[in-house]
């Protein structure tokens, strides 16, 4: 539909896609630019990383947790986070293995479930719960046969944050049913308030946990496709084993572009952080004149925004788009639990913003 209306020359304000539109910062660019002109990094990477990558992922960790992790055992490259999440499922499910999915959620968590033979249980996440899982739900003979747990906060698509007291609940989960705790963290830089907190600066947490963490979001790389994995040594051992087999590792320049990052000026991210928190107040306060009043999301760059009552995601998406020519998710797309909210995106200047929740208004809600 969306294509149909652009090739009609409609004006598409899109609030879809997850993806930041402002550019990666100077010095990352020019990094990667003196790194891809040394002849030395157009070989094969090394397939785990670059070491002085780890380090500097490692160090990152340190300085934003207080978690000291060895480069050598506790540190893996990937080809963004995405990568890495798909093949926890290769490296840990096997047939009939449970996964512990969270719903809504990023659908990877199931599809790499899927791929390999593994059965999702789905752990519904509700605003009366403010959007935690009920782990003390998951009925026992579940929680025996669970292999992974996937949690993810700051949420997608939710914009949660979940406190400290529930990640030490999920680890007290874990070890007392032998469950991998995996923690995509994605969006980790981009909060509101306090800082959220790493899986593994929580007691117990380095022993049955690995933590994703992608530049992605954080330094607006997502196309530049790096990122890493942190935690237990034996999970990242087994991550690693998989990627040795399936993928030749992130081009090296890329990786010295990323070390780039993580150890330079990190005032791009807090105004990139003060950027989202802008808009995010222009288009809540937007919304909630135009009838659709949604909670300030906490973190992330997404709003998830409850339907008027007797209107279903899809309904709501279609009109945005056809009636308004605003691009929003449907809500359902992230997991049966999702129905009854649409996500919109910060991934555009205010002024579209603005413009985005006049058009909205013409919908009469």
């Amino acid at each position: 539909m969306k294509k149909e209306l652009l090739a009609r020359g409609v004006d598409v304000i899109n609030l879809g896609v997850g993806d930041p539109d402002t550019p990666t910062p100077a010095h990352i660019v020019a990094r990667l630019a003196e790194a891809a002109a040394n002849p030395a990094n157009h070989r094969y990477p090394d397939y785990e990383g670059l070491f002085a990558f780890r380090e500097a992922a490692a160090r990152w960790m340190e300085r934003r947790y207080g978690v000291r992790a060895d480069p050598a055992t506790e540190v893996v490259s990937l080809i963004g986070s995405k990568e890495g999440i798909a093949n926890m499922a290769v490296a840990f499910v096997d047939p009939g293995d449970i996964v512990l999915v969270p719903d809504p959620g990023y659908p990877v968590y199931h599809i790499g479930a899927a791929f390999n033979g593994g059965q999702t249980y789905r752990l519904p996440l509700r605003r009366e719960n403010a959007f935690l899982p009920d782990l003390a739900a998951i009925p026992a003979d579940v929680a025996r046969g669970a292999k992974l747990l996937w949690l993810s906060y700051p949420n997608n698509p939710t914009a949660a944050v979940a406190p400290a007291t529930f990640l030490a609940d999920a680890v007290r989960f874990a070890e007392r049913h032998g469950v991998i705790l995996c923690h995509d963290a994605a969006y980790a830089e981009i909060y509101f308030g306090d800082r959220p907190s790493s899986i593994l600066e929580i007691p117990g947490g380095r022993d049955v946990a690995i933590e994703f963490h992608s530049l992605s979001k954080t330094f607006n790389m997502t196309g530049w496709r790096v990122g890493f994995a942190v935690g237990n040594p034996e999970l990242i051992a087994g991550l690693g084993q998989v990627k040795t087999n399936v993928d030749s590792g992130v081009f090296q320049a890329v990786q010295e572009a990323a070390i780039a990052a993580l150890s330079g000026d990190y005032g791009v991210v807090e105004r990139l952080r003060a950027t989202y928190r802008a808009r995010r107040d222009v288009l809540v306060a937007g919304l909630g004149t135009v009838g659709l009043p949604c909670d300030p999301p906490a973190g992330t760059f997404y709003v998830w925004v409850p339907v008027p009552r007797g209107t279903t995601a899809a309904e709501l998406a279609t009109r945005c788009l056809t009636e308004a020519g605003v691009v929003v998710t449907p809500g359902n797309g992230f997991g049966e639990a999702g129905e009854g909210y649409v996500r919109m995106t910060l991934c555009t200047r205010t002024e579209r913003l603005r413009e985005a929740v006049e058009r909205l208004g013409g919908l009469r809600l």
